[in-house]
């Protein structure tokens, strides 16, 4: 029997997200913290849509990682290409050893 794709599955499929890996310096998690904060609610007035997640690794708390979904492709590259944006990358970069940022888009969603 075939599967009809829903309204809902075609959007979704549509909706590019991005994920970063952070890698934070010792003992600027509290910092990073506040700073990923204020990234994400810049990033929401450039088209980021709620909600955007912030998840700490339990096993090494130095690792944070980060996504949400976005308007679309063009607000993700609008958002990159922005005066602020490489300003604030400087800023996290202050409390980082590495992030490794990545734009997805859904390929299944169960």
């Amino acid at each position: 029997m075939a599967h009809s794709v829903s309204a809902r599955e075609r959007l979704m499929a549509k909706q590019p997200y991005t994920h970063t890996t952070w890698r934070v310096k010792p003992d600027m998690e509290a910092e990073f913290v506040e700073r990923w904060s204020e990234w994400a609610d810049w990033s929401h007035q450039q088209g980021l849509d709620p909600p955007a997640l912030l998840l700490r690794d339990v096993e090494d708390p130095q690792t944070f990682v980060s996504f949400g979904p976005w308007e679309s492709i063009t607000a993700v590259r609008g958002w990159r290409a922005r005066p602020g944006y490489q300003e604030r990358v400087v800023k996290m970069l202050e409390v980082l050893e590495s992030f490794e940022p990545r734009t997805l888009e859904v390929v299944v969603s169960r």
